[in-house]
């Protein structure tokens, strides 16, 4: 097996870049902050200023989204206390900004994870965006809720390994309950790393299928 020089942006638990190296790829996580793992193969800075350095596949795993998902659509009419209309605009338009140029990166496969977004984030952005995939933990055996999107090029949509039978808030409302943790997050200065962090069943089935297909494309163009 030739191993894939891999791209991980946006992330700082190292979930992804785990999955991709156990299986022998050449794989780096990328981004502003620290990675949490103390890892020497995370770079720390912007992912746009490493986008042109050779890599086969590309992850863009937790951009900022707070401005782009539908969660934080009110926030552009009603800004929170201390902001201003500006600000969210302005926040909006950087986090379009970031996926844009990441989205329009010269790798030949490229993933970007984001929640469901409203029409104000997708109007900026590039108009050959695809619709997105949108996965579930519990598809892949974790006892989640967190509807999650995946912007795909040149890679096969995921496919369930492990699906559990999610619980109905009506028979089961302690179930649903811890089921719905993610949503349910106490506010805290940590409250963002919690929501974003990737789950380790999903990671898994991006590196043993993205990882595959991929490789599979290159014996037959190769």
């Amino acid at each position: 097996m030739t191993p894939m020089r891999i791209l991980i942006g946006c992330e700082t638990s190292g979930v992804m870049r785990r999955a991709f190296a156990a299986r022998g790829h050449d794989v780096w996580s990328c981004d502003l902050l620290a990675a949490e793992d103390g890892s020497n193969r995370h770079i720390r800075g912007d992912v746009r200023d490493h986008l042109h350095d050779g890599w086969d596949m590309l992850a863009v795993m937790h951009p900022p989204c707070t401005r782009l998902c539908n969660s934080g659509v009110r926030w552009l009419h009603v800004p929170p206390p201390g902001r201003t209309a500006a600000d969210m605009q302005a926040e909006l338009e950087a986090g379009a900004a970031l996926f844009s140029d990441c989205w329009r990166a010269p790798i030949p496969r490229i993933a970007i994870e984001n929640p469901v977004m409203h029409r104000h984030a997708r109007a900026l952005l590039p108009t050959d965006l695809p619709k997105p995939q949108i996965v579930q933990p519990w598809w892949f055996g974790e006892p989640y809720f967190k509807a999650t999107g995946f912007y795909l090029r040149g890679l096969a949509p995921l496919t369930a390994t492990n699906r559990l039978s999610p619980p109905r808030k009506a028979q089961e409302p302690d179930r649903h309950k811890a089921w719905s943790a993610i949503h349910r997050a106490p506010p805290g200065p940590d409250r963002w790393k919690f929501r974003s962090r990737s789950f380790t069943g999903i990671a898994e089935a991006c590196a043993n299928q993205w990882g595959g297909c991929a490789r599979e494309q290159e014996v037959r163009h190769g």
